[in-house]
């Protein structure tokens, strides 16, 4: 039986003590491992595994807490942890005899099975790019950088999670907050209160911040919070907090690694780790084909935007704190919806248990609610999932609602993986599912969630599946390990697909007050208003994506913070349409690759994209529950 993890006795001060303990014990068993005289089998590689497990036991549940339920104590134990965590994963990166074990296994005469030639090809792959071969001058150059490269993405994250908390505006007048939904309003309330204030409270956290950015009718609001938002955790908001710095830190440091490996940039390194793209021109030539294809058809929809603010507010002139406003307008006006309206048919229960349907009929898996689970706020849930013959195949937390001391977005992440276990017996996988939807007022009020937040649900719901639902018996290459970085998306953006089926829409929604489901009116509606302005929104993330990879190619050591500033400023001026703001510093708050695993591979997203399109148009045209495709399709997952 699975051991699950026991937030509660997690102890702030405890945890260096107890992680310099294990790191130590994991050492003597290595060391003790790689002495002993036997035979190499895959037995060896199942003792390495254990000795990972055993440290993501005891890290992962921190690591989580310190995601979603962070405080001082545990930021300040998390912060010593990390050199000593980094100072051990290059140890063993440059462990000659380690490697060298691995490598004579490899080219034993043992009879591999496929997955186990996989895991292997990507273990000796990862000794190279973990600095085994280089000189021990370079060896601990490379493992200072990267004891560094942690400290600084974690300093990124926190700062821009302090800059987010610092900032709010109390509003004495509703008035203001005309247009606002009434739901939004009443947190505001709520959030005021526990201040103990009479009024309102709106904050920089994303349930908060795109409600007010796209419907309050107060332009100077919107300016307000956005002009708040896009300079966080910049030198145009509190200095103490700026990551322009940072940024600059981890670029050079980045490119220093990658030289010192021999690759001539961070994009080369990041490619010869693990992603489809074989060199930086193919995914230059592909950012470039797609924007190519996008920018005529953004400029029609710019247009359209234009000259709808102009005929109804008389705007001549929209800035970037207007954009999100009158789309939602447009929208509503063109097409006779909005997501105020849809919120009502998609309340959280319903949309899980449709959810959890249709799993059910996709991969034949069931998905029950197990109480009485340890978590770490009352609001979190856990579930399990059995397959046709009540064999367990995984677990996950499930984590809807955004709290103060939670970090922003939403995300999967895993406590543990598939493995076989040196006893015979299977590990399965269990998942953190993590979200930041607005919370409910109270606890006689019914959850209810936009489209958008129903397609966010089922995106990390793919990544999820993906990780529970593997049959990979070996954790460095099951579920989401050892996948294709810009083909990770594609599960998560493969599930988004059901939620525009009229069949699935059944199934996820009912009014909250009168139980009857979506009407096939609205249904049209929503597929029509569907692709409306995607090419703005394409746009955008071509502009992501090629900032990313450029900045990755072209970093100079010998320029400062500003060469960043400019790139972006210079692709923008090459591609956007939307008028920026001077003050925009977006780049400031861009965790993806400053702060998670997306450095040099943002274009992922869209490159998974067109891979995820593919799929579903085969199970369009195979029929989207034919039991033969599935049945193929559940052993990929």
């Amino acid at each position: 039986m699975t051991l699950l993890p026991k937030f509660k006795e997690i102890n702030p001060d405890n945890i260096v003590r107890e992680l310099d303990a294990l790191l130590t014990n994991n050492r003597f068993e290595l060391k003790k491992l790689l002495t002993e005289v036997t035979p190499l089998d895959w037995s060896f590689i199942q003792k390495l595994e254990d000795l990972d497990d055993r440290l993501q036991h005891f890290w992962s549940p921190i690591n989580h807490l310190y995601a979603v339920k962070q405080t001082s104590g545990l930021r300040y134990a998390y912060n010593e942890c990390l050199p000593k965590l980094s100072a051990y994963s290059s140890e063993l990166s440059q462990n000659q005899t380690l490697y060298q074990s691995i490598k004579n296994l490899a080219n034993s005469d043992y009879q591999f099975n496929y997955a186990q030639e996989k895991y292997l090809h990507n273990e000796l792959r990862d000794f190279h790019l973990g600095g085994v071969d280089l000189p021990k001058t370079q060896q601990k150059r490379y493992q200072d950088i990267q004891t560094q490269l942690s400290q600084l993405s974690n300093q990124f994250e926190e700062n821009l999670l302090d800059a987010t908390a610092e900032w709010s505006k109390f509003i004495s007048d509703k008035s203001e907050l005309k247009g606002v939904p009434a739901y939004i309003i009443a947190n505001a309330e709520k959030a005021a209160r526990e201040k103990k204030l009479s009024g309102y409270l709106i904050t920089l956290d994303y349930p908060s911040y795109f409600p007010i950015i796209t419907y309050a009718e107060n332009r100077g609001l919107r300016e307000a919070i956005y002009k708040a938002h896009i300079t966080r955790a910049s030198e145009l908001s509190n200095l103490n907090l700026d990551n322009s710095k940072v940024m600059f830190n981890i670029l050079n440091l980045r490119h220093e690694l990658s030289q010192i490996l021999g690759f001539k940039n961070y994009a080369q390194k990041s490619l010869a780790s693990n992603k489809m793209a074989k060199n930086p021109e193919e995914v230059l030539k592909f950012l470039e084909e797609l924007l190519v294809y996008t920018q005529s058809k953004a400029k029609e929809e710019w247009k359209e935007l234009l000259h709808f603010a102009q005929s109804e507010d008389q705007i001549d002139s929209l800035q970037a704190w207007d954009v999100l406003y009158y789309r939602e307008k447009f929208q509503e006006k063109k097409f006779g919806i909005c997501d105020d309206t849809l919120r009502c048919y998609f309340p959280v229960t319903k949309v899980l248990s449709g959810l959890f349907s249709l799993i059910e009929r996709l991969f034949g898996m069931q998905i029950k609610e197990m109480k009485g689970v340890e978590v770490w706020d009352p609001e979190v849930r856990f579930f399990a999932i059995t397959d046709q013959q009540q064999q367990l195949r995984g677990q996950f937390y499930l984590d809807l609602y955004a709290r103060p001391e939670k970090r922003e977005g939403a995300w999967m992440d895993d406590y543990q993986s598939r493995r076989i276990l040196s006893n015979g017996d299977i590990q399965t996988p269990i998942a953190f599912l993590t979200c930041n939807f607005p919370p409910p007022i109270n606890l006689e009020q019914t959850p209810l969630l936009t489209h958008e937040e129903v397609l966010t649900l089922f995106h990390e719901f793919g990544h999820g599946l993906q990780h529970m639902l593997t049959i990979i018996d070996h954790s460095a290459i099951s579920g989401i390990n050892g996948v294709a970085w810009d083909a990770v998306e594609l599960p998560s953006q493969f599930l988004e697909y059901f939620v525009w089926e009229k069949s699935v829409l059944d199934q996820i929604s009912s009014h909250y007050k009168t139980g009857k489901p979506l009407p096939d009116t609205l249904i049209t509606k929503m597929r029509e208003a569907k692709n409306f302005q995607a090419g703005l929104q394409l746009l955008r993330q071509l502009e992501l994506s090629l900032f990313d990879f450029r900045i990755h190619i072209e970093f100079d050591p010998g320029k400062g913070y500003e060469q960043i500033q400019n790139l972006l400023n210079s692709i923008r001026r090459q591609i956007d349409i939307i008028p920026l703001a001077p003050f925009n510093r977006f780049q400031h708050g861009f965790s993806h690759i400053f702060a998670g695993g997306y450095a040099a591979g943002y274009y992922s997203y869209l490159w998974a994209e067109v891979l995820a399109c593919d799929v579903f148009a085969k199970f369009q045209e195979d029929g989207i529950y034919n039991k033969t495709r599935t049945r193929w399709c559940n052993r990929c997952y």
